[in-house]
């Protein structure tokens, strides 16, 4: 029987990948916490779990009909950003895939008329950077898949898809990490002010004071093991944009129980604004 044996809500901003210089240019001289962050989350709770495969609820992968999963043998390549090419140019990547577990969470949804989930294998199904970008902190021998956030869902289809990938990851004899890469509130600021705002203060840089607060109750509520609340606010939280229209963390939550999870968080790095949004690191034990 399988098991989840540790998630997270983890930030794949594009300022992780580049050069430290670059990254204290752009915070007043200070590096990001999210970095060092990373660096422990993987180091300190991923690396010792020896996890068969970790699955990424990737919030930049947006689909319209249907969920999607990543299902090849094998991904590798190098990757540009469509996005911000400047800062994300040929990156390597090459990790092996887990189509045995991809089948099995679509097939969890057969015969279903309210939940739609394909695997596909194509070798051309493009890759992103919320996947990407966690692999410098964060890969280490298992195997790795990506998921799509569906752009036409609302909560309770994200909860019931990550309950569906619950059942898929039980039924197999993988032991399994799920991380939610994305942010919290999620939007930017105006391109004439955009560079007024790169540093990382959340008081001074998040978009507005409303969504800063937001985000903190959020992250609070999540450090306390406090999932039911998270799920009843999504109305609230929904105002202020948060990323992938917060799928990420609901369906990582959904595959633990949805509301009556109770795990506890433990934060790595600071609260921090990129750009207008809000960022965090979040393991959760389970």
């Amino acid at each position: 029987m399988g098991s989840i044996v540790g998630t997270a809500l983890v930030s794949h901003v594009p300022t992780l990948v580049l050069p430290e210089a670059m990254r204290r240019e752009m915070n007043n001289g200070d590096d990001t916490t999210l970095f060092a962050g990373l660096h422990a989350l993987g180091a300190e709770r991923l690396a010792p779990l020896e996890a068969d495969t970790v699955v990424v609820i990737d919030t930049h992968w947006y689909t319209t009909i249907e969920f999607v999963v990543a299902a090849q043998a094998r991904r590798s390549g190098l990757y540009t950003s469509e996005e911000l090419p400047r800062g994300m140019c040929q990156m390597p990547y090459d990790f092996p895939g887990d189509p045995e577990l991809a089948e099995a969470w679509a097939a969890a949804a057969d015969g279903r008329d309210d939940v739609w989930i394909t695997a596909i294998d194509d070798p051309h199904l493009p890759i992103h950077y919320p996947t990407i970008n966690l692999l410098p902190f964060l890969q280490g021998n298992e195997r790795w898949v990506s998921a799509s956030v569906c752009q036409t869902g609302g909560p309770a289809d994200f909860l019931e898809y990550g309950r569906l990938l619950g059942e898929a990851i039980a039924a197999s004899d993988r032991r399994v990490v799920i991380l939610a890469s994305g942010g919290l509130s999620h939007r930017f600021w105006p391109l004439p002010v955009f560079r007024d705002h790169e540093a990382a203060d959340p008081d001074l840089h998040i978009r507005t004071p409303e969504a800063c607060a937001a985000d903190r109750e959020v992250i609070a509520r999540l450090l306390a093991g406090d999932h039911a609340a998270v799920i009843e606010s999504m109305p609230e939280f929904a105002a202020h944009a948060p990323e992938g229209r917060f799928g990420h963390y609901l369906t990582m939550v959904g595959a633990l129980g949805g509301a009556a999870c109770t795990a506890t968080g433990e934060q790595f790095g600071e609260y921090e604004a990129v750009a207008g949004t809000g960022q965090a690191h979040i393991w959760f034990d389970v």
